[in-house]
């Protein structure tokens, strides 16, 4: 087990202190094509209460998408992806008390969340797809989470994998801190993921979360997005017949697990009260160890 490093995260309105616990981050998609829902929470009234429930159930933080990043997805435009989240932002803001994280690659989105109340941008595309999310994240004194990607979502699954994925991760982390530092990023208001599913073979995304001590050595928080990925449903029914999203729950779990062990400091999921439950345990394992 890896003994997490502890940092405090700078928001607009608060400060998040990252490693005493693990956060637990509630995923909402605004989506007519998500993976993991099928477009449940399309309609802003069912995603106001959706975002309520979340908090309810103990999620630390609500990360809000508009564009489906599953692979084969294509991107949308930028007033059509505003047009998905800002009425669920104007609607929770003053109302929710946990931070709204945007998860967008777009400045405008970006900026647009931003001014309705967003405290944090996740940027699955680390700063690559559009580089002024950087100056958004500076003028409202945003943190940014940047993930590691190969390739982008409509052909990342389809392109060849890469043959030591834990040095292209690292590499490609490295290259994102880069960008963000050069764009006035204070090292304290940076998070990392590894992109769990983006770009990466089922075997690669196990091999990942088994050295996630060597990424949390980069010295910065990790969030981790295991939640009802495809890998999960491969391992446990197969390549040819894998258990659908709604079956994949306790494989979750154990991913969840694996990721606290490994050192994550955020965990990205979409059944928040069962996997609050599992990081309070999992935390308990890890706290024991280093006292």
């Amino acid at each position: 087990m890896f003994n997490r490093e502890t940092f405090r995260l700078k928001l607009p309105r608060r400060t998040l202190v990252l490693g005493e616990r693990t956060l637990v981050m509630g995923v909402l998609n605004v989506t007519p094509d998500s993976f993991s829902d099928g477009g449940r929470f399309f309609a802003v009234n069912e995603a106001v209460k959706q975002a309520f429930a979340m908090e309810k159930a103990g999620a630390d933080i609500l990360d809000i998408g508009g564009e489906s990043t599953r692979p084969g997805s294509d991107a949308i435009s930028a007033e059509e992806e505003i047009r998905r989240v800002l009425p669920v932002i104007q609607r929770l803001r003053k109302r929710l008390r946990i931070p709204i994280s945007i998860d967008t690659q777009k400045a405008a989105v970006a900026e647009a969340a931003a001014k309705a109340g967003a405290e944090i941008i996740n940027d699955v595309s680390a700063l690559r797809t559009e580089p002024a999310i950087a100056e958004v994240a500076r003028r409202y004194k945003l943190p940014v989470i940047l993930m590691h990607m190969r390739g982008e979502p409509r052909t990342m699954q389809k392109q060849p994998f890469a043959r030591d994925v834990m040095r292209d991760v690292t590499r490609g982390l490295r290259a994102a801190v880069g960008r963000a530092r050069k764009a006035g990023f204070a090292k304290e208001q940076i998070i990392l993921d590894p992109g769990i599913g983006f770009g990466k073979s089922y075997a690669q995304n196990c091999e990942l979360l088994a050295r996630l001590p060597e990424l949390a050595r980069l010295g910065y928080p990790l969030l981790l997005g295991t939640s009802r990925k495809a890998f999960i449903g491969a391992i446990l029914g197969g390549a040819k017949k894998p258990w659908p999203a709604g079956k994949r729950l306790w494989g979750t779990a154990a991913t969840v697990v694996a990721s606290i062990i490994g050192g994550a400091h955020i965990v990205r999921v979409h059944d928040v009260a069962e996997m609050a439950q599992v990081a309070r345990i999992a935390d308990a394992v890890v706290n024991a160890k280093s006292k």
